[in-house]
């Protein structure tokens, strides 16, 4: 079956249904709660719509030269992982322990850290490279679209939430996001690293 714009369907809701789990906003709803627990709720709306857009720009960028971008800085995706990894951990410290790493620029930290890399981060991209391989470039942009709406919707509606739950579940739930963070971090690395050793033939696996 087509739709309207010319792609199968099939195509469009397997990639869409990819990209909705590798962007995964129920992971990045309590992460983006927790960085900004302390803002106004016209501050988290504005960190949300910052987050969803930069993260939407980021992955049409890499739909459409995602591959060339990264050879032209002779970047492997491997390093990418990796390089993400540290930027998880190092959040991941400063939830945990309550010490200032990265919030010297305020507000613009929580949507930056949420645009990328947990939104968009190296398994976004890679998978936006793979799906662009295998259907072109207007499957991937509107099962895109469609993921990050969807996001958007969640991480606007993080005021509510919060609302709900209260902050003092939010400050031990902070904690607790924390520890998971620092997990994504440790696994980004050792992933990426892993890649690169495969990769670069010094390492043949069974």
């Amino acid at each position: 079956m087509v739709n309207s714009v010319g792609m199968p369907l099939a195509d469009l809701i397997y990639a869409t249904t990819l990209l909705f789990f590798i962007f995964d906003p129920f992971a990045s709803l309590p992460i983006f709660i927790t960085l900004t627990r302390s803002f106004s709720d016209e501050d988290k709306v504005k960190s949300a719509n910052k987050a969803i857009l930069v993260a939407g720009i980021l992955f049409v960028i890499f739909v459409l030269v995602g591959k060339e971008l990264l050879a032209a800085f002779s970047i492997t995706t491997a390093g990418f992982r990796m390089a993400g990894g540290m930027v998880l951990m190092l959040m991941a410290i400063e939830i945990i322990f309550g010490i200032t790493i990265m919030r010297q620029g305020g507000q613009n930290v929580a949507w930056v850290i949420v645009a990328s890399p947990i939104l968009t981060g190296p398994g976004v991209i890679t998978t936006a490279i793979i799906l662009t391989t295998n259907y072109g470039y207007v499957t991937p942009l509107f099962a895109g679209v469609i993921s990050l709406v969807v996001t958007w919707g969640l991480l606007r509606n993080a005021a509510t939430i919060v609302r709900f739950v209260g902050n003092n579940v939010i400050d031990i739930f902070s904690k607790v996001i924390g520890l998971f963070i620092a997990a994504m971090g440790i696994e980004y690395v050792m992933r990426g690293a892993i890649d690169y050793i495969v990769g670069s033939g010094l390492l043949i696996l069974p």
